[in-house]
């Protein structure tokens, strides 16, 4: 099996491209997603996200709004966040693997792969990446998201151009949805005819 890492910056379409992958037929391991599940309603991180960040819970679970609020610009909180995230989000990940045994390729879509050394557990990397323009725009779009905000959680992420230096492939989604597509059906390929030679 060959494990690849998505990853890209807010806003730069990554979720586009996982969707991608996943119609190539690759399976696809989304860490936001295993997030969301976690802390959602009767999540099991719930109680302790609960007990570490008090009032940032409810019945639906957690409250993102205000968990961003008590953790956003506070690294100490974000790492007692992180320490109760991960290895939950790890677990989900093993069981991942476990599912997909027989698969020859399999994507890890995570936000934070270089942030948090996740490039050291996957074969190769692809970064999806498009203008900053376009990305700010897109991410300003979002219900609820502010300039202040936005650079708040881009002061959490490795700049675009470190990320894209660091890669396997880059992947552009500022550009027809038809060229994005086709250059992730040529990750696959060569990918694919790597573990061929």
């Amino acid at each position: 099996m060959i494990t690849v890492g998505l990853t890209g910056s807010i806003g730069m379409g990554k979720s586009t491209v996982a969707a991608m992958f996943a119609d190539g037929g690759v399976p696809v391991f989304d860490a936001d997603a295993a997030v969301h599940r976690l802390q959602g309603p009767a999540g099991r991180i719930v109680a302790a996200i609960e007990a570490r960040f008090p009032s940032t819970t409810g019945p639906a679970g957690v409250d993102r709004t205000a968990l961003a609020e008590a953790v956003l610009g506070d690294d100490a909180a974000m790492h007692a966040l992180e320490a109760i995230v991960h290895p939950a989000v790890g677990e989900e990940r093993a069981a991942f693997l476990r599912e997909h045994a027989d698969a020859p390729l399999v994507v890890f879509d995570v936000p934070l792969l270089f942030e948090t050394g996740g490039d050291s557990r996957v074969d190769q990397v692809v970064v999806v990446s498009a203008a900053e323009a376009v990305q700010r725009a897109r991410v300003l779009a979002r219900p609820g998201m502010t300039k202040a905000k936005l650079d708040a959680i881009l002061a959490r992420q490795l700049p675009d151009a470190d990320k894209r230096a660091r890669a396997d492939f880059v992947i552009a989604t500022d550009v027809p949805l038809a060229e994005t597509r086709a250059a992730v059906a040529r990750v696959i390929a060569c990918v694919l005819g790597r573990t061929d030679s």
